[in-house]
């Protein structure tokens, strides 16, 4: 059980510092392209596909799709405007799907 906080808190500070991430760059005209968003990603990925792993015969597939979704999303987003400045109103998009998958994640149902 260790294991499983240890990493889920490593996921959740990769998951607010993403989200810091866009609200910060929400606030520049031009915000600068630095790798900074794509070394969170793939910490966000590595630790979310690790909490599936330790968890794996009893997952949340209703939570687990969606924010795999939302996720690919993001991702193909930001491939999309990876050479070139993001729009604010592609910015509000990615805060808002970030948002999303953070609400989902803690939802009960």
């Amino acid at each position: 059980m260790l294991t499983f906080n240890l990493i889920l808190i490593v996921h959740f500070i990769a998951f607010l510092s993403y989200l810091l991430k866009l609200v910060v760059d929400l606030a520049k005209p031009n915000p600068n392209k630095d790798k900074k968003g794509l070394v969170l990603g793939i910490i966000i990925l590595l630790t979310g596909l690790s909490l599936a792993g330790i968890k794996y015969p009893h997952l949340n597939y209703y939570k687990l799709v969606p924010k795999m979704g939302i996720f690919v999303a993001i991702a193909t987003i930001q491939a999309i405007y990876s050479k070139k400045p993001i729009p604010v109103r592609i910015q509000y998009v990615l805060l808002s799907l970030t948002i999303l998958a953070s609400l989902i994640a803690v939802v009960k149902v």
